[in-house]
């Protein structure tokens, strides 16, 4: 497919609490520690609106937020994706299904759906831009990449990829056990801007052993997040180099990525 282009980032996970800060890690300047997710509180948001928020919306504000950081931009079309939405909210409003007139709470319901971070990001942002909510299991970010690249090839726009993931609750973690919160935003460009990073390139359907982080720790993190398949794209952006790369797209197929620096 046609080349397009990354010119901003935002990112948030345990030891990652922007971009500014990843990239250092990701170019190896400073030594990734693991620990506790910063604080979230995406400020894009009136107080008002985030107190209706959970923790999975607020992941994905916050990487929103640092990836308008840099550069302004009066609309975007945007691409949300996440491997299972937000469980913490269906496992509430299940627990309140088994009691007693279920009483399920009015702001659990409207957070439960699919595209409630999209909703909130544009109440937050102003964007009225095309939004797609998608979900791919394992591969979510490789589909988000695609479907955002395609768009911003095919008319001619930007558009802003965000890709979050959040833990299960227990009892459900047992079925999916280890996850970490993992939230980045990736603004794409359908040209060569003075801001581009990087340039895309990528190819369906190729591919191979998919990349790994050679940290050991960051590693760790990749594999415990769907969302987190974005690291190896997001340290090849960090040093800004030329790459290929293998991401994990559906059941046994691959994304193959080619990228080169725009500095």
């Amino acid at each position: 497919m046609k080349p397009v282009y990354i010119e901003a980032m935002g990112v948030v996970a345990p030891g990652l609490n922007s971009w500014q800060q990843a990239a250092t890690i990701l170019r190896g300047d400073d030594d990734y520690q693991a620990g506790d997710l910063p604080a979230l509180k995406p400020d894009m948001l009136k107080p008002n609106e985030r107190r209706r928020t959970t923790l999975t919306i607020k992941l994905a504000l916050q990487a929103v937020q640092d990836a308008l950081s840099t550069n302004r931009y009066d609309d975007l079309s945007t691409v949300f994706v996440s491997s299972d939405g937000d469980m913490d909210v269906v496992d509430r409003i299940c627990r309140a299904l088994c009691l007693p007139d279920h009483p399920v709470s009015p702001t659990f319901f409207h957070n439960s759906v699919h595209n409630a971070p999209a909703g909130y990001c544009s109440i937050a942002t102003g964007f009225h831009a095309a939004s797609t909510s998608l979900s791919g299991l394992n591969g979510s970010f490789a589909v988000g990449l695609l479907d955002a690249a395609v768009q911003a090839a095919v008319e001619q726009r930007p558009v802003m990829l965000v890709s979050y993931d959040t833990p299960w609750p227990a009892p459900l973690a047992r079925f999916k056990p280890g996850r970490q919160p993992f939230g980045v935003a990736i603004i794409i460009q359908p040209q060569l801007r003075k801001q581009s990073l990087v340039e895309l390139i990528l190819l369906p359907g190729e591919g191979g052993d998919e990349s790994q982080m050679i940290n050991s720790q960051l590693e760790q993190l990749r594999v415990a997040a769907p969302a987190a398949n974005s690291l190896p794209l997001l340290e090849v952006v960090a040093k800004k180099c030329a790459a290929r790369l293998v991401l994990p797209y559906l059941v046994d197929e691959h994304i193959t990525v080619e990228i080169k620096s725009c500095n």
